[in-house]
C-alpha cells in the first residue's frame, strides 16, 4: 500500500465532567489524531495518551517527534499494516505511538478491501456490554450519586478508582447501597505490597477484580500479592505484549487481563494477547483511555471476540463529552454497536473536527 501522505491533528476536546485517579485530573481530552492517505483510501487513529507523562511515560509532545523524526520514516512510501511492528521494532518503547500508526494504515488498508476492523480481528458479537469507570470523588455522598447516574443509565458493571485512603469505604458505601452489583476497582499503581492487608480488607465487598494495585514492572509483587488476597488481581499497565501475558500468567501474576490496545502497540498485538489468554483461561476485557469516537470504535471491535468475557470501558460517547469528533455511540439496553462499516468503523464529522483542532502538521507527503 503506497502512502502519499500523513497529517497529525492536535485537538482538544472538554469532558463533562472532571476525572481523577490516583494519578491525576482530567479536564480535557488534549491529543492527537493520525490521518494516513494512501493511494487507495484514507485511515484514521487517536493518541491515546495525555500531554504529560503521568499515567504512562509516553505524552503528546513525545509522541510527535518520535513520529516524525523516527516512525514515519520507516513506514514511507510503501507499507502494509502488518509490516509496521517489524519495520519500527529497531525504536525502543513509544509503543502508544505505534499503536496510533499501525491503527491508521489498518484502517486505511482494510477500507481500501471493503472490511470492517471487527471482521478482520475476529469478532464473535454485534453488540458488547459496557462498564464505566467511577473517579475518585470529593466526598461519598458524591460518589453514591453518581454510581446511582450510571446505573440509571443502564451501565452494567461500575469499576471505582481507588487510592491510599480512598478505598475500603467508598467500595463499602457502593455495595451497601447498591447491594449485588457487577463491582470492580482500579489502583493504576497506587500501591505497594507493604499494603497487601488494606487491599486484603477488600475481599469482604466480591468484588470482580482488583486492577493494577502495584508498579507496572513489579510481577513478582503482584504474584505475591496474589496468594494473600482471595479477589482476582487484574492486570492493566503491566501488560504491553503477548510475551507479558504469558509470563505474568506462568507466575500467577494475574487472574485476569485488562487489554488496552494502544498500550500494546496496536490491535494486531491486542488480538495476540487476546490468543495467550484464551489458551490459558484468563479472562481478558477492554479497557478505555477517555477515547473520542475515533479510538472507541475500533476498541468496541476488539472487545466483541470471544475471549472479552467481562464487560469493559468501552462507555457510551456522552459519557465523556457532549460532542463527540464523530457520530456518537450510544447505550441501549447496557451495550453498544460494534462498528460494521469498513476499517474502524467511524470517521470524524469535517465540521466538528475543524472546530476541535488547534494545530496541524504534515508528517510525510510524497510531493
Amino acid at each position: 500500500m503506497k502512502i502519499e501522505r500523513i497529517e497529525l491533528l492536535h485537538v482538544a476536546i472538554p469532558l463533562v465532567q472532571s476525572f481523577r485517579t490516583s494519578f491525576g485530573t482530567m479536564t480535557t481530552k488534549d491529543t492527537f489524531l493520525l490521518r494516513v492517505v494512501t493511494d487507495t483510501a484514507e485511515g484514521w487513529s487517536e493518541f491515546a495518551a495525555d500531554p504529560e507523562p503521568l499515567y504512562c511515560s509516553e505524552f503528546v509532545a513525545a509522541a510527535e517527534l518520535v513520529l516524525a523524526d523516527h516512525l514515519v520514516p520507516r513506514v514511507t512510501p510503501e507499507v502494509t499494516a502488518a509490516e509496521v511492528a517489524h519495520r519500527t521494532e529497531a525504536i525502543k518503547g513509544h509503543k502508544l505511538a505505534k499503536a496510533a500508526l499501525e491503527t491508521a494504515i489498518l484502517d486505511a488498508e482494510l477500507r481500501s478491501y471493503g472490511m470492517p476492523i471487527g471482521t478482520f480481528l475476529g469478532a464473535a458479537a454485534e453488540r458488547v456490554p459496557s462498564g464505566i469507570s467511577v473517579g475518585i470523588k470529593n466526598s461519598i455522598a458524591q460518589l453514591l450519586d453518581d454510581v446511582e447516574e450510571h446505573l440509571a443509565d443502564g451501565y452494567v458493571r461500575i469499576k471505582l478508582k481507588i487510592e491510599p485512603g480512598w478505598d475500603v469505604e467508598p467500595v463499602r458505601a457502593v455495595r451497601e447501597r447498591f447491594g449485588d452489583i457487577p463491582l470492580q476497582v482500579d489502583a493504576n499503581t497506587a500501591y505497594t505490597l507493604a499494603d497487601a492487608d488494606q487491599l486484603r480488607k477488600l475481599d469482604e465487598f466480591d468484588l470482580l477484580l482488583i486492577e493494577q494495585p502495584l508498579d507496572e514492572d513489579d510481577l513478582r509483587g503482584h504474584a505475591l500479592l496474589a496468594q494473600r488476597v482471595r479477589t482476582p488481581i487484574c492486570l492493566d499497565e503491566s501488560i504491553t505484549s503477548a510475551r507479558d501475558a504469558a509470563t505474568a500468567i506462568a507466575l500467577d501474576a494475574c487472574r485476569v487481563i485488562n487489554i488496552k490496545p494502544a498500550r500494546v502497540g496496536g490491535y494486531l498485538e491486542a488480538r495476540r494477547i487476546h490468543d495467550v489468554a484464551v489458551a490459558h483461561g484468563i479472562p481478558v476485557w477492554c479497557g478505555g483511555m477517555l477515547e473520542t469516537g475515533i479510538g472507541r470504535g475500533p476498541n468496541l471491535a476488539l472487545a466483541a471476540l470471544p475471549g472479552f468475557v467481562l464487560p469493559g470501558d468501552t462507555s457510551a460517547s456522552r459519557r465523556w463529552f457532549a460532542e463527540d469528533i464523530t457520530e456518537p455511540f450510544e447505550l441501549e439496553d447496557g451495550s453498544i454497536a460494534v462498528p460494521t462499516g469498513p476499517g474502524i468503523g467511524v470517521e470524524p464529522i469535517p465540521e466538528t473536527l475543524q472546530r476541535f483542532t488547534t494545530a496541524t502538521k504534515v508528517l510525510y507527503t510524497k510531493d
